[in-house]
């Protein structure tokens, strides 16, 4: 959320079509995992471990964990802010909170699937009505908004913002997360016309919850653009500002200065500053009425709990897939919590009377997402483009396969110039030795060769395994080396979870 609010912030309509794409790119990628788990009957963590040499496989474990552990700190962060702005809590608090209600998921999983997703579909709800409550109230200029979503244009100052954005749409750990999901649904594998069906039906899915995720996105740009965005603020400073009321910032926020357009907002009280979740209500308040910043509290506090639920189920596949680790579900949610929880708290102990730094770090941990992207893109593509893997008739024809492979090109140089510009630009928080610099340069060498021999490892290994049959619809069998009893556990993981809780509770 806190990338969209400083995209509209920030940007105002511009960037809509950034939003658009990333979110049509994020939906191939899902389309793809989602194949890969109806074809295979395996999700994409599980065919990386047996699919890449041991030592990619651990490194592409660690790489997603930093990303869900990236993406935890800000959904957890984030509905401590919410708790905060409706009942007051600290953030510490706000945070312990968060971070044991997790553990509630676990008794709806109890009761079952279809109430787990009834629950997580009302989350959604809310979302849409605070959301779309505060944007039917600040307006839209449609001629703007149409613009800015089919048109593409990329000022100077907006070119963070939309990078940032492919780093809060595309989340590394939900592909993952949806290769595993899709198992949950019993499927004829040895029927390719069912097959087919499923992959059909699970694109339409995705494609439908996606749009009403874009939507509640550019609910939020909007608000905050129709609010705050002001074009001298936005390309006047070093880094971008928001124009806000004075009023609502605290007395750890200053100002930097002002332009004649902000000046003359809020009743002469607009000033250019920085905006971010931490400041975002009070800003919202000043902005639409007092009722603003408690729908919006409200929103932020059911989209964290909705985000905390999925990087809780990524973690635990991402955990049991890469290291073939099963345990009881309480204990797997207790470790993958325990690892997020701890970085969470202590960022909002080191952020509790500073909220613009609490943003700053919000805004590098959705560039943090996409940094680590690749390393959940490549192996989706590797995976579903070999015919070893996925059969001649399910496997990624060349349309697809450009698409994903263009998009994975994107993704590398967008990354490598965010890394550059934080680290050259004036005013960045870096040093600007020629050491520091010759370091970041080395960085982005290593990282590039990573990115090869991952691709150059997975390209080689499922070519190893070709003419030894694919666990696809083709065939109707199982892949080399699939025992009938794992074959069991991996047609239903959900459900496999379910009996875990039994046994472990």
């Amino acid at each position: 959320l806190e990338a969209d609010l400083q995209q509209g912030a920030y940007c105002g309509y511009q960037i809509l079509w950034v939003l658009f794409w990333s979110t049509a790119l994020g939906w191939v990628l899902q389309v793809m995992a989602a194949t890969l788990g109806v074809v295979t009957g395996r999700d994409l963590a599980t065919h990386c471990r047996l699919s890449f040499s041991r030592p990619v496989s651990i490194a592409l474990w660690i790489m997603t964990e930093i990303a869900i552990i990236g993406s935890d700190i800000q959904e957890v962060v984030g509905s401590a802010i919410a708790f905060k702005l409706l009942f007051g809590l600290p953030l510490w608090a706000g945070t312990l909170i968060t971070g044991l209600d997790t553990f509630t998921f676990l008794g709806f999983h109890y009761f079952g699937i279809r109430k787990l997703e009834a629950f997580f579909c009302s989350l959604i709800l809310v979302m849409c009505i605070c959301f779309f409550i505060n944007w039917g109230v600040a307006g839209t200029r449609t001629e703007d908004f149409l613009f800015g979503w089919v048109v593409p244009t990329l000022n100077d100052y907006a070119v963070l913002q939309a990078v940032a954005t492919l780093g809060a749409v595309i989340m590394p750990h939900n592909i993952y997360l949806h290769s595993a999901l899709v198992l949950s649904r019993k499927i004829d594998r040895s029927n390719p016309g069912k097959v087919r069906e499923a992959i059909k039906y699970n694109a339409i899915e995705s494609a439908v919850a996606l749009l009403v995720s874009f939507f509640i996105n550019a609910a939020i740009v909007v608000t905050f653009a129709r609010g705050f965005f002001d074009r001298a603020c936005s390309s006047s400073f070093d880094t971008n500002y928001a124009c806000v009321d004075s009023r609502s910032l605290d007395s750890s926020s200053a100002a930097p200065g002002s332009s004649s357009s902000c000046a003359s907002k809020f009743s002469g009280h607009g000033v250019c500053s920085e905006i971010g979740l931490g400041s975002a209500g009070s800003a919202l308040e000043k902005f639409l009425g007092s009722s603003a910043k408690y729908i919006w509290g409200c929103g932020l506090l059911a989209s964290g709990q909705a985000s905390t639920m999925t990087g809780t189920y990524a973690g635990q596949f991402v955990m049991q897939g890469f290291l073939d680790i099963r345990v009881a579900a309480w204990l797997r949610t207790m470790i993958t919590r325990c690892v997020a929880l701890g970085p969470a708290i202590l960022v909002a102990l080191a952020t509790a009377h500073d909220p613009n730094l609490s943003d700053q770090i919000g805004e590098w941990l959705n560039i943090l997402q996409s940094v680590q992207l690749p390393f959940a893109l490549l192996p989706v593509l590797i995976l579903t483009s070999a015919p070893s893997v996925m059969g001649p008739s399910f496997s990624n024809k060349f349309a697809s396969k450009l698409i994903g492979w263009g998009g994975a090109l994107v993704v590398f140089g967008i990354n490598v110039y965010l890394i550059v510009d934080f680290c050259w630009r004036d005013g960045s928080p870096v040093p600007h030795s020629s050491w520091f610099r010759g370091g970041v340069i080395f960085f982005l060498i290593l990282y590039f060769i990573f990115i090869v021999y991952v691709s150059f490892d997975g390209i080689r290994n499922t070519a190893r395994r070709s003419g030894g049959g694919a666990a696809s619809a083709d065939s109707g069998a199982a892949a080399p080396g699939r025992s009938t009893v794992e074959e069991r556990q991996m047609e239903n993981v959900l459900l496999a979870i379910d009996e875990e809780i039994d046994g472990g509770l």
